[in-house]
């Protein structure tokens, strides 16, 4: 995810600029980037780190009524001023900024270099200022130029683009990545979120997919790449910043409870080659014989993403037959672990920064082990020691109690674990396109958990003023039970417990009554009997069930007092889904109780103390 500003009038648009990109520079935080029109040619600036740090590399001087801006969170390429956006053609005519992934940017890189093209980054983007100039070349405008070069593209993109020969425009595009245009006295603004515009002006036009827009000063006019005219009504915000950064949604957590259809894409997107039945990711190419041949797995995380590693486990061992351990990175480095050279540990972190993770690794290092890592933020310091490692791709996580990065988290685990038993012969050809056919059906069957919207705030309102809570779960959704409770701990204050369901009559039965709701996950898997008949035993005891399940019979129905109600998929990957309402349950008590959802007592985000 990544942050994008335009400006076209008679301000100071470097001034602008900045302010728009430090408003949105959660959006995208390892490199920031503006291109100015300066004298008819185009003046970039563009630095790894903060906008602060772009700031301070900026000319006072600099007089320019145009420009792009950009906030980046990187995809292709690490971050660095060479793959900092604004990207430049090879005549140095075109600057253009971009979010989202150009999935044939490689193709498109192969044909333009036979034809001439020169390239500096390792980004997507860069593809589009070569496509661009390659059409313009042909005697088009810019906006004609830009329609014609989306048109190759397979992908998602809000992009700006400008040109030096064509100073009084910008053009602006999108396909799956926001964009909103700002209507101004004389002048006319583009960026991905209206939390940058909003000092400028309140009237907006909200871009549709697969559409273009022409700004000038005085104008802006919308068509689709089909070259049809567009007409649309400017809307007016009456919200205020903070409201409109969450893009609509009341929290960033619910906002990012609704991404996960789109973040567990990015996870996989490019690594499943389902005529192989294998999945292949960039990061760990080089290491792959090792993790193949290692005698042992050992994953270390805190909180949620130990949570992953749980569900890791059961997966990892259970098709690519290798053992795992899974350890508190908090406790790790001080039992003195046993590793070995031809063990691997994994350490799995959202920020990359959680420093009782980044000690286990250094930990695991300092016994000879290889470290590899699985993290969310590029560039952290878990991602630059590690010795390889895989990034999710889940996008800036704001809300303190994670949500997207989890099933982000399962999806690269999933992704290692299929690797490792294609290549090791214990998962055959039609097994591995089993699972990458699954895999690949997860973001519509997530979305589709949002039809039960109604219901889960129905069930929220029912026990919104429970004291305690129990969470029970079996095999491969044992972790997600653990995760459950955790979401309702963290943000509404309620004490909550996850158990393995066949461990409640070892002791917490005994805490069972009407007061204490039992939340089970009872999918239809090798568990479901079993599962069955430790519902039965709350039951007997008068205690009240909520089921999530992925296809109820009438034996459920009678047990539970509420089900929900979720697609189904293998085994394996089910926790991915199951979590979801769990996720949602969370929240809305967190809200009816009156919490703050977004930043919950005694919490941070990214915990960098030990």
């Amino acid at each position: 995810m990544c942050g994008i500003v335009g400006y076209i009038g008679g301000k100071d648009a470097c001034e602008i600029l900045v302010q728009g990109l430090k408003q949105l520079e959660y959006r995208g935080y390892d490199s920031a980037g503006i291109a100015l029109l300066v004298d008819n040619h185009i003046h970039v600036a563009k630095t790894p780190g903060k906008v602060s740090k772009l700031e301070e590399q900026l000319d006072d001087s600099l007089s320019a009524n145009s420009g792009i801006g950009h906030t980046r969170w990187a995809t292709h390429g690490e971050p660095n001023t060479v793959n900092a956006h604004p990207h430049i053609d090879c005549s140095g005519d075109i600057a253009i900024i971009h979010n989202g992934i150009i999935e044939n940017y490689a193709a498109l890189k192969t044909k333009l270099i036979s034809m001439g093209h020169q390239f500096k980054s390792q980004t997507d983007t860069e593809v589009l200022a070569h496509l661009v100039e390659e059409f313009r070349s042909q005697g088009h405008s810019l906006d004609i130029a830009v329609r014609l070069a989306l048109k190759e593209v397979d992908g998602t993109f809000g992009i700006v683009a400008m040109s030096a020969s064509e100073p009084d425009v910008l053009v602006a595009a999108r396909r799956g990545s926001p964009l909103v245009i700002g209507l101004g006295d004389s002048e006319n603004l583009v960026a991905s979120d209206a939390s940058a515009l909003v000092k400028h002006t309140r009237e907006v036009i909200y871009l549709h997919d697969n559409e273009i827009a022409v700004l000038t000063k005085k104008n802006v006019s919308l068509k689709n790449l089909d070259d049809e005219i567009v007409l649309r009504e400017a809307e007016h915000i009456t919200f205020d910043v903070e409201q409109i950064e969450k893009g609509g949604f009341p929290h960033f957590m619910l906002k990012e409870i609704y991404e996960q259809p789109d973040t567990v894409l990015n996870a996989m997107r490019g690594r499943l080659l389902h005529d192989e039945g294998i999945s292949k990711m960039g990061g760990l190419s080089e290491v792959e014989d090792k993790i193949v041949d290692a005698r042992r797995f050992v994953i270390t995380a805190c909180g949620t993403s130990w949570h992953a590693a749980l569900v890791g486990k059961h997966v990892i061992e259970q098709c690519a037959r290798i053992p795992v351990e899974v350890d508190y990175a908090s406790e790790f480095r001080y039992r003195n672990p046993i590793l070995l050279r031809d063990d691997i540990v994994w350490t799995v972190s959202q920020s990359g920064e959680t420093a009782d993770t980044l000690a286990a690794l250094r930990e695991a290092k300092s016994k000879g082990a290889s470290a590899f890592g699985i993290v969310n933020v590029v560039g952290s310091t878990i991602a630059r020691e590690s010795d390889a490692g895989v990034y999710i791709h889940a996008g800036p996580e704001i809300g303190v109690a994670s949500t997207k990065a989890f099933t982000s988290q399962l999806v690269v685990l999933n992704l290692i674990s299929l690797l490792v038993a294609r290549r090791k012969g214990v998962l055959s050809l039609e097994q591995g396109r089993e699972i990458v056919g699954e895999m690949l059906q997860l973001p519509d069957k997530l979305s589709r958990i949002f039809d039960n919207l109604d219901a889960i705030e129905e069930i929220a309102d029912e026990f919104k003023d429970s004291r305690n809570f129990l969470y029970l779960g079996r095999g491969v959704n044992f972790p997600v039970a653990l995760e459950g409770a955790l979401k309702l701990k963290e943000i509404s204050y309620i004490h909550a417990e996850g158990y393995p369901a066949a461990e409640m009559k070892h002791g917490p039965i005994a805490l069972i009554d009407r007061d204490m709701p039992a939340a089970f996950i009872a999918m239809r898997d090798s568990t479901y009997d079993k599962i069955l008949s430790n519902i039965q035993e709350v039951r007997a005891r008068k205690g009240r069930v909520i089921a999530i399940t992925n296809g109820a019979d009438d034996r459920l129905r009678e047990l539970a007092e509420f089900t929900i109600e979720i697609p189904r998929t293998i085994e394996i990957l089910s926790p991915i889904l199951s979590v979801v309402p769990l996720q949602l349950l969370a929240y809305f008590i967190a809200v009816k109780r009156g919490c703050n959802v977004d930043q919950p007592r005694n919490l941070a985000k990214s915990v960098t103390v030990e």
